[in-house]
């Protein structure tokens, strides 16, 4: 149980090549772990919102939304898994749709780790130290990229040209996805509404 909740996963962060490979392989990560670990990068960007100190926090309390944030982290990461599935089925990628679930929920690793800590820390910093929280921020974004792009390349077994261009099409596809799905409710809720107002016609005439 430590060893697929704490050890893995740091040596996973530490050394990606091996341990995407040992991932897909020998079968060292679960998905189970990955959606802890999704779970917690939840609650840490929660507790930064709403707890990181003055000097870097810009939002109001009063209109923060604990599910709301919870839906633009969740979700995204859902869309990117399936979007990515969809593009590597026609690139012939060798990934399985629980592989990228693993990848992508590994690479969130460093933000489980530097988010909490620096939000406590940003509590207690000064004006002229706020860069300092800006670069741990930066240096966990930028870490938990570079483990999504290993993930990705180790995963489908791709060159690094064609993991860079699958990852830009994922992002398009989550683009699509979102516009079409924008579409379709709002078409339905227009479809909603006229039903509506013929219900309410027929009503008022009978």
């Amino acid at each position: 149980m430590k060893q697929d909740f704490i050890k893995f996963p740091l040596h996973l962060i530490v050394h990606p090549f091996d341990g995407f490979w040992d991932m897909k392989y020998d079968g060292k990560g679960k998905v189970r772990v990955a959606l802890v670990i999704l779970a917690l990068v939840v609650i840490s960007i929660i507790l930064q919102n709403q707890f990181a100190g003055f000097l870097v926090n810009y939002n109001d309390p009063r209109y923060l939304n604990s599910i709301t944030q919870l839906l633009t982290i969740v979700f995204p990461f859902f869309l990117w898994c399936v979007s990515n599935w969809a593009i590597t089925t026609l690139m012939d990628g060798e990934g399985k749709f629980k592989e990228i679930v693993m990848a992508t929920g590994y690479a969130l690793v460093p933000i489980v780790l530097l988010y909490v800590p620096i939000t406590v820390a940003s509590r207690f910093m000064v004006e002229e130290e706020t860069a300092f929280y800006y670069l741990v921020i930066s240096i966990s974004s930028i870490w938990f990229v570079a483990l999504l792009f290993v993930g990705t390349m180790t995963v489908h077994q791709y060159t690094a040209f064609k993991t860079i261009m699958t990852m830009i099409l994922t992002v398009i596809v989550m683009g699509i996805i979102v516009f079409l799905g924008t579409l379709v409710m709002s078409m339905m809720q227009q479809i909603y509404e006229f039903i509506v107002n013929i219900y309410r016609e027929i009503i008022f005439r009978t």
